[in-house]
């Protein structure tokens, strides 16, 4: 269900929630503010204001294990220089990965809350504050969203059973599960009655939703019935996160057929090479991926491509390199994310021969992001002349007054670019109708326009 106010006075200890990494932690972080709220709890903006500070953290590189546990000492600095003491919760994918170790590591942290204990997150904080015990969950189970905007990530699933040996997701979320579908439904009638307009589907891996659930459940399905929950509202469907075997027969004719299932799809590939997809332990050959997006280009005329390419993987030769850069480039995806191989701790590529020099990995990784963002900024300008519906996410002060921040329907929230609309009024959360009339690099100029049509 959805809440947009605080059953909180004034005189509540408030928290000050800090996200980093993934659309998977913001969801994460939005439900332990929504225990904490409704169990009287404030919310803070500044440290200054906080009575104590949740830090939801990623883990999936190392270097995303390094910002957290900087991010939590600046904290712990501006704590230490503050006047009241604020004690630090360090909560997700750093504990679950690391587990005991750092107590010792991070005195500065009161508490560590691995991800699945984060829906005992009041007891922790009363804990940590020394307050009462309180009852930590709503009377049916369920916890009351507090969503800003108009967009929302509900998550379908959790953990993954891939073990892609680059990857720690396994051993840090455990794992695959998903959720009900009656779950993940009344959650999206909840968020549309409370003024929500788009609906991005997440989890480790989508595709594969309902395949512990028995006959009958497949995202495909799952689709269909959010769709149907958020056609009243004039609502959009998006999802994150398909990969490339998960896209069935039934899939993409949902994708095509249903009208409020956006034509966006994001499949990261991570390599075209077979040899190193296998060392991966993933499926797939530049043959396979050239025909599974030609079908869908065939099949879903229009629509949009994501997806994501590694570079330097143990092993990866310069033929192989130079066989990612072109296909990257062939294939001339809307938005390609690019990511240098980083060995992580306990994943078996991390112990694989063949490990890239650091300075030749930097040169292929820059490549792929010249390919990417050349075929991206040529997509995005593609757009221009188009009439669109605009979810304003945004104000922002530019140099000449207040600018408007949104995205249309071939933008994921906080993914791709923006569009910018310089006059007008509107809201954060509004939905206008705008003229694409410029573009430049992945971002796109607007101006609002009476009509209502547009997608």
């Amino acid at each position: 269900m959805v809440s947009r106010s605080s059953s909180s006075t004034i005189d509540s200890p408030r928290c000050l929630f800090v996200t980093l990494g993934c659309a998977k932690n913001e969801v994460d972080t939005d439900r332990m503010r929504a225990l904490l709220l409704a169990d009287g709890f404030g919310e803070a903006d500044e440290v200054d204001e906080a009575d104590v500070i949740l830090v939801n953290t990623c883990s999936f590189l190392v270097s995303a294990t390094s910002e957290s546990i900087e991010a939590t000492l600046e904290l712990a600095e501006a704590v230490a220089q503050g006047v009241r003491s604020r004690p630090i919760v360090m909560c997700g994918c750093v504990p679950s990965r690391y587990g005991d170790d750092l107590e010792d590591e991070l005195p500065e942290v009161a508490a560590f809350v691995r991800h699945d204990e984060e829906d005992g997150i009041v007891g922790v904080v009363r804990a940590v504050l020394g307050l009462q015990p309180a009852d930590e969950r709503l009377g049916d189970g369920r916890v009351l969203r507090t969503i800003e905007g108009a967009s929302a990530y509900v998550k379908i699933s959790d953990g993954c059973d891939r073990f892609c040996t680059f990857c720690a997701i396994p051993y840090i979320r455990g794992r695959y599960y998903s959720r009900s579908e009656r779950d993940i439904v009344d959650e999206v009638r909840a968020l549309m009655e409370g003024g929500v307009r788009e609906i991005v589907l997440i989890g480790q891996d989508t595709g594969i939703w309902g395949r512990d659930l028995g006959e009958g459940h497949t995202l495909a399905s799952l689709l269909r019935s959010v769709a149907q929950a958020v056609r009243p509202y004039g609502g959009w469907v998006r999802m994150l996160y398909l990969q490339p075997e998960g896209m069935t027969d039934e899939l993409i004719a949902t994708i095509r057929d249903v009208d409020e299932v956006l034509p966006y799809i994001d499949i990261p590939i991570q390599h075209c090479s077979a040899r190193l997809l296998r060392a991966m332990n993933r499926r797939g050959s530049v043959d396979e991926l050239r025909a599974l997006f030609g079908r869908l280009r065939e099949e879903i005329p229009g629509m949009v491509l994501r997806t994501t390419a590694m570079a330097g993987f143990p092993g990866e030769t310069d033929e192989e390199a130079d066989e990612l850069s072109s296909f990257v480039a062939e294939q001339e995806f809307d938005y390609t994310s690019v990511f240098a191989y980083s060995p992580e701790e306990g994943t078996r590529a991390a112990r694989m021969d063949g490990q890239v020099d650091e300075d030749v990995k930097l040169e292929r990784t820059q490549r792929l992001i010249d390919i990417a963002e050349q075929m991206g900024f040529s997509a995005t300008a593609r757009h221009v002349g188009e009439r669109v519906r605009v979810i304003v996410d945004g104000i922002e002060e530019g140099e000449d007054g207040p600018e408007l921040i949104g995205h249309a329907w071939f933008q994921a929230p906080d993914c791709d670019g923006a569009i910018h609309i310089e006059e007008g009024e509107a809201a954060v959360g509004d939905i206008v109708t705008c003229d694409l009339v410029d573009s430049f690099c992945y971002e796109l100029i607007g101006i609002i326009v009476d009509d209502e049509e547009g997608r």
